[in-house]
């Protein structure tokens, strides 16, 4: 008598769980897909154009005493990274969880994308400007990004009292239009990843480079001095085993564009993403390897070896290993820091590992320290923390 209850329960329970599981999956999948409304407009595509070149009258309009205004896109405003190559290119892949949310629930209007930077962000920025004044600076939002000329950022108007800093949007479609890439990111790979907003950073650094030239550096850098007399076509060993990606040249044509294509082709070929460090390093790595007809780091070294492409040693920019990140932050390594760095043209700071460390302004680290001369300005501004 109790064996159908029994069953009716048990089978209740399977459906439950079935039901839960594929709830899960689903909201996993649409979650990950909805990732591309990070990099859209605020404004909904149901909301008529009418409306959308009216607001963008009135900020134009009022630029000055009417709210938010969109940054321009850097593919349309002047300057533009040129095309000898002498720029210097950030890129700013955030993504605002509201934005991502509001249109998952409401399929409305978004909430706009304020232009934001960390003093750390703006401290990297900074520091390519001081020491490269005849190479315009430019930042590039992946995100949609807006700016209220009445509620200005301390560090943000720090950055743009330099004038060879210039602030863009990038829409992610047109950005990529005409290029090897375009399609690859229609198909949606890129939002499938299990590292987003990671391996966005990938793909836009070699789009960059591709389609620009220029040096490309990461968001957590302290520059320590003038890159303007490099030789054009570098990237530097992070290890003995292996190259990085957070600090990047190549010439917009000839040889430089040559490698820039062959990085293009490897992330496309051979994008996992569920591997965080193959899009970025791993392409890199994997290039130069066929270039230089190698693996051994010490032999790329060798420009010869690379048909002229330099490989920077370790101590050019990575002299402190991801390892040891936290040295930048603790008083006591202080000297040893500052010692391993003097040969340096690049500080790394591994904000993969250290964004959650804070430093109090006038904090006898190195970081603090390398912040104060380098980019004084964001540091003064950053307030009791940097």
């Amino acid at each position: 008598m109790m064996y159908k209850p029994r069953m009716k329960w048990i089978i209740l329970v399977m459906l439950s769980l079935l039901a839960f599981s594929w709830c899960i999956i689903y909201g996993a999948n649409m979650n990950r897909g909805d990732m591309r409304y990070c990099f859209m407009n605020s404004f909904s595509p149901l909301q008529s154009t009418a409306s959308l070149n009216e607001h963008r009258h009135r900020s134009t309009r009022n630029k000055y005493t009417f709210g938010p205004n969109l940054l321009e896109d850097v593919m349309l405003a002047e300057p533009k990274p040129n095309s000898n190559g002498q720029s210097i290119i950030f890129h700013e892949t955030s993504c605002s969880n509201e934005k991502i949310r509001s249109h998952i629930q409401y399929m409305g209007n978004a909430p706009i994308n304020m232009m934001k930077l960390t003093a750390r962000e703006a401290c990297a920025i900074e520091s390519a400007a001081l020491h490269n004044p005849n190479l315009n600076v430019f930042v590039l939002f992946a995100s949609p990004a807006y700016r209220d000329n009445n509620n200005t950022i301390p560090v943000i108007e720090a950055i743009l009292r330099y004038p060879n800093v210039h602030l863009r949007n990038l829409n992610l479609w047109t950005y990529a239009a005409g290029t090897p890439m375009y399609q690859w990111l229609k198909e949606g790979e890129l939002f499938r990843s299990n590292y987003v907003l990671s391996h966005l950073s990938d793909f836009l650094r070699y789009l960059t480079l591709w389609r620009w030239g220029g040096t490309y550096l990461d968001m957590d850098v302290v520059v320590l001095r003038s890159l303007e007399k490099l030789p054009p076509n570098y990237t530097g060993a992070e290890s003995s085993a292996s190259l990085a990606a957070g600090v990047m040249n190549f010439a917009p044509d000839g040889f430089g564009h040559e490698i820039a294509g062959k990085c293009i082709y490897d992330f496309l070929i051979n994008f996992n993403g569920k591997d965080w460090g193959n899009n970025g390093p791993g392409v890199i790595t994997r290039v130069m390897n066929d270039i230089c007809k190698t693996n051994n780091i010490e032999l790329m070294l060798d420009p010869k070896r690379c048909m002229g492409f330099h490989v920077m040693p370790r101590d050019a920019f990575y002299a402190i290993p991801w390892r040891n990140w936290e040295h930048f932050f603790e008083a006591q390594y202080l000297t040893e820091t500052m010692n391993r760095l003097q040969d340096s043209y690049v500080a790394h700071v591994w904000n993969k590992h250290s964004k959650q460390r804070r430093i109090k302004v006038g904090a006898n680290a190195a970081y603090g320290i390398l912040a104060q001369k380098h980019c004084p300005r964001v540091y003064a501004a950053s307030g009791e923390y940097f």
